[in-house]
């Protein structure tokens, strides 16, 4: 089956190059509508409906206001323009078969009293391409699950961090890493590594807990993305969009405070410089305590942007961003005898005193984008991104069965850079009646990998201190001096090419077909010493190749304009770091995914209801050896099975909601057989059977209490196990399974705000019921929820 898909894809891609390339050259190109929609004040007005009567084609109008209608007839059509809680407007306009016919459209409302009207903050998502899709197609005839949050869902809520936003995405969830020293997701059972993190597009390091107060939305293209973006696991990409600059002055200052000493103020400030050149910049500052005793964060984050448009069909997009923290790390309350301790304060805090986490992420990146003409575009995209990080703390809280702990220490420093690269060319043709939307590309990117060696002997107990008596022990206040010894620099370096083409055999019937060919390269790292002032190659690992080509097939029905049904399947490579115990560089696991789905606009586009169904096959799964932290071995063959139910929309005027559930399953169906091998049918750690999330916004926009907004939020994350998965041996022996039960928990959170005018007031009060349950990383890293908490937020625009 894989050599059929992937003889189709290259089937697919030769008949279609030359004709591709020879309509780029001298395509006959039908009329188009274009135009854009401001408010009474002149300002763009983004997200407006716009849909042709006669043929029913739809869009919406971009961030600046302007919109766009391809490929029509000559003749006159009917534009209607459509936004919430505002009269319908249509104007006719005459098209002229290879001409650019205009049309404008002015609401009657100021840009501050938009705002005020029902905000379509979770309008269809099924029609709004996404930009970590590389090409401008509508979820809606995508044979694959997109999720997008936006920044009305993300003011809403106040969110802070990436998990923060993630937790409205069903089918991911949270969970624990060492020390809480950044995030870690689970996406369809599959952990989500470093590379299925991007930001603009761009490969980006998640490790310093992304600021998301700022971003503009956040894109989830759900299942295998290998066919885009390469070696990214099976689970998810997550592509983080910041706010771009804008033709017309503007901006907004806010100031956030919460509970435990949280304050954080922002201030975003836009505009043009001249006619073609625009800013922004965004800068926010954070300081704050927590309800973990001894835990504290300074953060700063700015984000400046340049926007020019070098002339009508070309234009450059600089940005950047610079973030700078220091985060106490924290093992929660660690485990008592190998089990969660039922009897220590949420609050309790076992690490040493001067323990630090401190890190600095700058990215900058540039973005062209050249319209050759109504049909085709290319798009290309650059960047640099540079992460260090400073570690110095006591790890692994694992008490005894009276609650005694030797602490021990552990010492890094790290730094990691990011040099990427990619040339997207994106069109659409036909070939007789059959219409092709094409994206073909190259990427490529390289990454420097700086881990330093101390004179720290990490074995040696530092103190003992009793996690359940405090008072039993003295511990240590002093730091120990570190000094660095040595360090290995490993280069890895990647490329790729792909092509991907949407058919449309019919209106009712797409075909999407496409293939990917990688290569990845991790050279032997350069390892220098101190004292020698040398640097030579590694003596014990050697350099590792890989290559593999993904191919993706889809089929898309579309009985209704408003419904679509799709089936596809999807390959991806995942190279495997580390070695196995003979020392030798491990294969890369091959991963087959199965996905079948519906996507319905419902109530003439008021209510959006996405269902799919999956399976991800992993034919070769790799796990640490038991007892080991330096050798890996292949584990057999997992798969995962799984439903997403994703709803969304704005039914009653007003009233905006978010809702999702998803269930899965992961678990080991091949296995070796022996007794230190994996057992068949169990559920992998990590794994959360069941998520589910619901948010209800409902914002009044007449009579006295105009202004007011309403809302509220529950999250529902199921059991999972922590600690180890088992292996026969382990259930033979005195101390049994090895696996730690988790119980599912459920959190709500209410939110009350009011705007006039330009300024506005937000409150909300999280996790109301005061629900405590935790994160565990393996069973040392055991973090409780945080508890009730109060947040505010005062902001105005201007």
């Amino acid at each position: 089956m894989k050599r059929l898909y992937i003889l189709l894809s290259i089937t697919l891609l030769t008949l279609f190059t030359n004709t591709t390339f020879a309509q780029l050259a001298s395509a006959p190109v039908r009329g188009a509508i274009t135009g854009k929609v401001t408010t009474s004040d002149g300002k763009p007005a983004a997200f407006v409906n716009l849909q042709i009567v006669e043929n029913g084609k739809k869009s919406l109008s971009n961030e600046d206001g302007t919109f766009r209608f391809n490929n029509l007839k000559g003749g006159t059509y009917t534009v209607k323009c459509s936004y919430v809680g505002l009269k319908i407007q249509s104007q006719k306009v005459t098209v002229i078969e290879g001409q650019t016919a205009t049309v404008d459209f002015t609401l009657p409302e100021s840009a501050a009293d938009l705002d005020e009207v029902v905000i379509s903050s979770y309008k269809s998502e099924n029609l709004k391409p996404v930009s970590a899709g590389k090409i401008a197609i509508k979820p809606m005839d995508l044979p694959q699950s997109v999720t997008v949050i936006g920044k009305e869902v993300i003011r809403d809520q106040q969110a802070n961090r990436l998990s923060d936003v993630l937790k409205n995405v069903n089918g991911i969830a949270l969970g624990s890493t060492r020390g809480t020293t950044g995030d870690n997701f689970f996406a369809r059972g599959y952990s989500l590594g470093a590379n299925n993190y991007f930001k603009n597009g761009a490969r980006s390091n998640s490790g310093a807990l992304p600021e998301a107060s700022t971003l503009e939305s956040v894109e989830v293209l759900k299942g295998s993305a290998a066919l885009l973006y390469g070696n990214v696991s099976s689970g998810a990409i997550v592509n983080m969009v910041t706010k771009k600059p804008k033709f017309e002055y503007g901006g907004e200052v806010s100031m956030r405070a919460g509970s435990y000493d949280l304050y954080k103020p922002t201030g975003d400030i836009y505009g043009p410089i001249t006619k073609d050149l625009a800013f922004r910049v965004i800068g926010t500052y954070e300081n704050a305590r927590s309800y973990r005793n001894s835990v504290k964060s300074d953060r700063v984050y700015v984000n400046p942007s340049l926007l020019y448009n070098i002339s009508k069909k070309t234009s450059l997009l600089v940005q950047g961003d610079y973030l700078d923290y220091d985060l106490t790390p924290d093992f929660g309350i660690g485990s008592v005898g190998g089990k969660i301790p039922t009897n220590i304060p949420r609050s309790a805090f076992f690490n040493t005193a001067w323990a630090y986490n401190k890190g600095k992420q700058g990215t900058a990146s540039a973005e062209l984008n050249h319209q050759f003409n109504d049909n085709w575009k290319l798009n290309a995209v650059g960047s640099y991104q540079s992460f260090n990080r400073n570690y110095f703390s006591s790890e692994r809280i694992q008490a005894a069965d009276n609650g005694d702990l030797d602490r021990k220490l552990t010492r890094s420093k790290t730094a990691e850079d990011y040099y990427t690269g990619q040339v997207n060319l994106n069109g659409f043709f036909k070939t007789g009646t059959i219409k092709h939307t094409l994206l073909v590309g190259v990427d490529g990117d390289r990454y420097l990998n700086l881990v330093n060696q101390f004179d720290l002997n990490t074995s040696a107990v530092y103190d003992r201190i009793n996690t359940l008596d405090p008072s039993k022990f003295t511990p240590r206040t002093d730091m120990p001096a570190t000094n660095i010894t040595g360090s290995t620099k490993t280069p890895t370096d990647r490329v790729g090419a792909y092509f991907q083409d949407l058919i449309a055999v019919s209106e009712k019937v797409k075909v999407l077909a496409g293939l990917r060919y990688s290569y990845q390269a991790i050279a032997a790292p350069d390892v220098y010493t101190v004292a020698t002032g040398e640097t030579v190659k590694s003596p014990t690992v050697k350099s590792r190749y890989d290559q593999a080509f993904s191919p993706r097939v889809g089929l898309v029905y579309q009985p209704y304009k408003t419904t679509s049904l799709f089936a596809s399947y999807s390959n991806n490579f995942a190279p495997n770091n580390g070695i196995d115990i003979n020392g030798a560089n491990l294969k890369a696991s091959i991963i087959d995914q199965y996905e079948v789905g519906v996507k319905n606009d419902l109530f003439n586009g008021k209510m959006t209801a996405n269902v799919s169904v999956y399976k991800i096959i992993n034919h070769d799964f790799v796990q640490s050896v038991a007892g080991s932290t330096v050798f890996k071995e292949f584990a057999g063959q997992t798969t995962s099975d799984g439903v997403e139910v994703d709803l969304s929309g704005t039914i009653v005027e007003g009233l905006n909601f978010l809702a999702g559930y998803s269930y899965n399953f992961m678990r080991y169906t091949k296995t070796s057989g022996l007794p230190t091998g994996n057992i068949v049918g169990e559920r992998l750690v990590g794994n959360t059977a069941h998520t589910a999330n619901g948010t209800l916004f409902y914002t009044f926009s007449e009579g006295a209490i105009k202004g007011l907004k309403l809302g509220a939020s529950g999250f529902y994350t199921g059991k999972r196990y922590a600690g180890w998965n088992n292996t026969p041996a382990d259930l033979a022996s005195a101390t049994g399974s090895r696996l730690i039960p988790v119980k599912g928990f459920t959190t709500f959170d209410f939110t009350a705000g009011y705007s006039f005018k330009k300024l506005s007031i937000l409150g909300k009060v999280s996790n109301i019921g005061n629900t405590l349950n935790y994160y565990v990383h393996e069973n040392y890293s055991i973090n409780p929820i945080p508890p009730r908490q109060f947040m505010t937020t005062v902001s105005y625009r201007f």
